[in-house]
């Protein structure tokens, strides 16, 4: 049984990697997409969309590559529909010491779509079983090539067609987001029509989609037959959810993140983003801001400083606005 931290583009960076595996629960993360026209990127690329394979980043306690510094392996994310640029830039990053590949075959973005990128490809099972091959003779066989998908682009007609033809190709194993394309993240995700998609398949299937506590993770395991769930935006809402689902499964007392802990979480956040030599001062406060507002449904304290919070735009000033509502 595997928790994995979802690829979240403009969330899942390696920011929040380091700070949600610290708190513990986390057996692997996907790191946001790389996007791959035709070229094969630079190492300068690489280290910007993935950090933890730059040598320079590693934490003295952890020198190996590929990890956050509590341990916790990361894989790259590639999304595209050259099977040539796919193949190379996979290559080059696990030379640079990327742990595993994953490949994007569920992004619902419009702009990603209209390019033949993300869930546009499951349209077409036959580009999706060519991607993965190439991938997969791409690299070394010790290398895991994974992929996640959704339930299908409109409908979830060629749902089994495209696990099918991933695992054809030579994925090692695949996550499914309970949901098509069409149905972007509205609810509910139809973790039922996984269980089918396993017993069709030999190679592991996750599942992903709506687990927003630990009774949801309970639920959809239930549903799907799926032992590994992979925790997307329910990951941003409640920060210690992974561990607050190892802690159940292993019988152990779960003492929550209070609001002062969350503050500072946050206040990690600020310092690692404010050491970043090369992050624009700009975007720290946003980003801090874009944290407190994906924890209002867990923290009633979110809700009551965000109204005043979204018009700092100093981020010196907006932690210290934060860490005062944990004195109240």
């Amino acid at each position: 049984m595997k928790l994995i931290l979802a690829p979240m583009d403009g969330l899942t960076d390696s920011y929040a990697r380091e700070l949600l595996t610290a708190i513990g629960g986390y057996d692997l993360c996907i790191t946001e997409f790389l996007r791959v026209t035709d070229t094969l990127f630079p190492k300068r690329v690489f280290y910007r969309r993935f950090p933890e394979l730059n040598p320079e980043h590693c934490s003295p306690k952890h020198q190996q590559i590929s990890h956050t510094p509590s341990g916790v392996p990361v894989f790259l994310q590639l999304l595209g529909s050259d099977n040539t640029a796919l193949a190379e830039n996979a290559a080059r990053a696990v030379q640079l010491g990327a742990a595993g590949i994953d490949l994007n075959f569920g992004c619902p973005a419009k702009t990603i779509n209209r390019r033949l990128g993300g869930a546009s490809l499951l349209k077409y099972p036959q580009r999706i079983n060519a991607i993965i091959s190439s991938v997969r003779q791409a690299v070394p066989e010790h290398i895991p090539v994974t992929a996640k998908m959704r339930l299908g682009y409109d409908d979830q007609s060629l749902a089994h067609e495209n696990a099918l033809a991933i695992q054809e190709g030579g994925a090692n194993w695949l996550t499914i987001h309970a949901r098509t394309k069409k149905e972007a993240y509205h609810p509910p995700a139809h973790w039922h029509a996984l269980s089918a998609i396993k017993q069709l398949l030999y190679i592991p299937i996750i599942a992903n989609g709506e687990v927003w506590s630990v009774e949801d993770y309970l639920q959809c395991r239930t549903l799907s037959g799926c032992d590994s769930v992979m925790l997307g935006r329910g990951a941003m809402v409640t920060p210690d959810l992974a561990r607050q689902i190892k802690a159940h499964l292993g019988h152990q007392k779960n003492v929550p993140l209070d609001w002062t802990e969350i503050c500072q979480l946050l206040t990690a956040l600020y310092q690692l983003m404010r050491d970043n030599n090369e992050l624009d001062n700009k975007y720290i406060a946003p980003r801090l801001k874009l944290w407190v507002k994906w924890l209002m449904p867990t923290y009633t304290q979110a809700e009551e400083i965000f109204g005043c919070l979204k018009h700092i735009k100093d981020p010196q000033q907006a932690i210290t606005f934060i860490h005062s509502s944990a004195s109240k």
